[in-house]
């Protein structure tokens, strides 16, 4: 049979089984007078063999040294089942964390256990914060490390309530500009710096951040904030390090 009609009857395409003859898998026939290769039943069968092998997972590079071992082959039917089963967990976390963020409504580019954090802006948010609380879940998620955001989740789980209690003084600080009276601004800093105490005090549970971490933070923040927003943040900053302190 032609090259054609044994790729055909294989299920590969003629460009597969050349390949295979490049790599010293498949054994090449002798030429017909024309030119042609002649392939019997035997090539068929060493073809379906591969075939077989490859759509278990076999890699390519490993098929020499089992197609003709059965210690070999049945040692590497083990590592394939390892690394099945690591792909049916890896796969079952995945779609886990798709059906997370289904529920939550959160966008796919959050790690699902902040997904609840981030179902969609309050109502009135100005569109530049709701970007800035977003960059800020991601920037967070990220730098608290791969077991960082379900820390943070398991943490933060209970404060629920305080997160929705917050949407007034969340609005305040939005609301912050150049012209925001200064009795405005204390009452602020002192509401935010009583709000955020408990929640600090629960960040002490995660891994703190490196200096590097919070450059970060600190550069996220003033690239969005508005100067006036920014500085209000650095008060509070500063009141809730004073007040942590030993």
């Amino acid at each position: 049979m032609l090259s054609s009609e044994l790729a055909e009857l294989a299920g590969v395409t003629v460009r597969t089984l050349r390949h295979y003859h490049q790599i010293g898998l498949m054994p090449e026939p002798p030429r017909s007078a024309g030119g042609y290769r002649r392939y019997d039943v035997g090539h068929l069968v060493r073809l379906l063999r591969i075939t077989r092998m490859t759509a278990l997972g076999v890699p390519l590079s490993s098929l020499p040294a089992v197609l003709d071992d059965p210690v070999a082959a049945d040692e590497l039917l083990d590592e394939l089942d390892r690394r099945a089963a690591d792909d049916i967990e890896r796969l079952t976390a995945r779609r886990s964390g798709i059906a997370a963020l289904r529920r939550s409504g959160a966008p796919p580019d959050l790690p699902p256990e902040l997904s609840a954090w981030r179902s969609a802006p309050a109502e009135g948010t100005p569109a530049d914060m709701a970007r800035f609380e977003h960059e800020q879940l991601i920037l967070v998620g990220h730098l608290l490390g791969s077991d960082g955001p379900a820390g943070f989740a398991t943490l933060f789980g209970e404060a629920q309530d305080g997160v929705a209690g917050s949407a007034p003084l969340t609005a305040r600080f939005y609301a912050l500009d150049a012209d925001t009276p200064d009795d405005e601004v204390a009452s602020l800093v002192d509401e935010l710096v009583v709000h955020l105490q408990p929640v600090v005090a629960r960040l002490h549970a995660l891994s703190p951040f490196g200096p590097q971490a919070t450059a970060l933070m600190e550069e996220l923040n003033e690239r969005t904030l508005r100067p006036a927003q920014h500085r209000v943040l650095r008060r509070v900053q500063k009141r809730l390090a004073r007040s942590d302190a030993p």
